[in-house]
């Protein structure tokens, strides 16, 4: 292996998003989910961290420094570091609508910033090197959809006072686009919202390939559908000039990255709505060309690194957990990664 960066990191928070108490899939612990994300490696080549939910049980959003000192070693104990963090930023986990009512508004924002504290923290033990605090905008398409430009102003207002505290911290923040959030369902309107906020280096994008896949075939809002209606998937060449689109768009805005794999097809389980579905990265219903199409997000357009986030995360939510517990999902994972980085990493 000749490419030492972007760093590879495993996710935790599959462990909990789409998982329910009393099913064949109920929540997994932290603590097996580190375990095995440590245990992958192929051919000498381990995962190198770990992205965190914070949100029980896995991170309580108000861990005390005491809880952050042993959740470091825990973690550090695994040879791992951590990378990016999600805030609880929706109403179930104590949040709220970044279009909603100012108390709505303000639950979304005290989150925001409980979150950007914990993030200081961990870097000033030492345990957390680089990363960002995932948001979005905690509403759903069909309520947003109701007033469009005055919603979307209300979540780009919001998002700017997110900056405001994510600066205070030495924090940034980087919305994910998913079909399923209002105002962040189209690539179109996804550009339109961070080109509101206006806080370039502070408020960004975080590309996942299975969510960014959808954007290309309109759903939820198919007046920005790029792939024509009954497209063979057969034809490669079509579905680079699709990447190649809206990735020139959203490129620029990029400040995390997920690896990951998509059948063009939604799925949502649990309390989770209907999203890209994530797949196991050999499977052969999967469109995507992992490596390659990671290229249109990792390169600008003069084909060079981008450099824009120092590590990548893999990310498979809504996996049966009997996928999870077999140890060779997290190697093939590692594989796809490694992969990755030999193509479009750096030293």
């Amino acid at each position: 292996m000749t490419n030492t960066f972007p760093k590879l990191h495993n996710a935790a928070w599959p462990g909990l998003v789409g998982k329910e108490e009393g099913t064949e899939n109920p929540p997994i612990g932290l603590d097996q989910m580190l375990e095995w994300t440590a245990n992958a490696e192929v051919d000498g080549v381990k995962f190198d961290g770990i992205d965190l939910f914070l949100c029980d049980p896995h991170v309580s959003i108000d861990s005390t420094d005491a809880d952050l000192e042993a959740l470091a070693e825990k973690i550090r104990a695994h040879g791992l570091v951590v990378g990016s963090l999600v805030a609880p930023v929706w109403p179930p986990t104590g949040g709220g609508s970044a279009m909603g009512s100012e108390e709505e508004r303000q639950q979304f924002l005290t989150q925001v910033e409980k979150a950007c504290r914990i993030g200081k923290k961990l870097r000033e033990i030492g345990i957390r090197p680089y990363g960002i605090v995932r948001i979005d905008s905690a509403t759903g398409v069909e309520d947003w959809s109701k007033a469009p430009e005055e919603n979307q102003k209300v979540i780009a207002e919001t998002f700017s006072k997110a900056a405001d505290i994510a600066e205070k911290y030495g924090e940034r923040l980087a919305a994910e686009g998913e079909i399923c959030w209002g105002g962040m369902h189209s690539w179109k309107r996804m550009v339109e919202l961070l080109e509101m906020v206006n806080r370039p280096g502070v408020v960004g994008f975080q590309a996942d390939m299975a969510h960014t896949l959808l954007y290309t075939m309109g759903y939820n809002a198919p007046e920005d559908r790029i792939l024509p209606d009954g497209y063979d998937w057969q034809d490669k060449s079509e579905l680079d000039k699709a990447m190649a689109t809206v990735t020139a768009a959203l490129r620029p805005w990029v400040l995390d990255f997920h690896v990951a794999q998509n059948d063009a097809t939604v799925f949502g389980s649990g309390s989770h709505d209907k999203t890209g579905r994530h797949c196991l990265p050999k499977d052969p219903n999967g469109k995507l060309d992992i490596a390659h199409h990671a290229g249109f997000w990792l390169r600008d357009a003069d084909g060079n690194p981008t450099k824009a986030t120092q590590h990548l995360c893999w990310d498979g939510c809504m996996f049966p957990n009997k996928v999870m517990a077999d140890q060779q999902t997290w190697n093939d994972i590692l594989a796809a990664m490694i992969k990755v980085r030999e193509q479009h990493g750096w030293s």
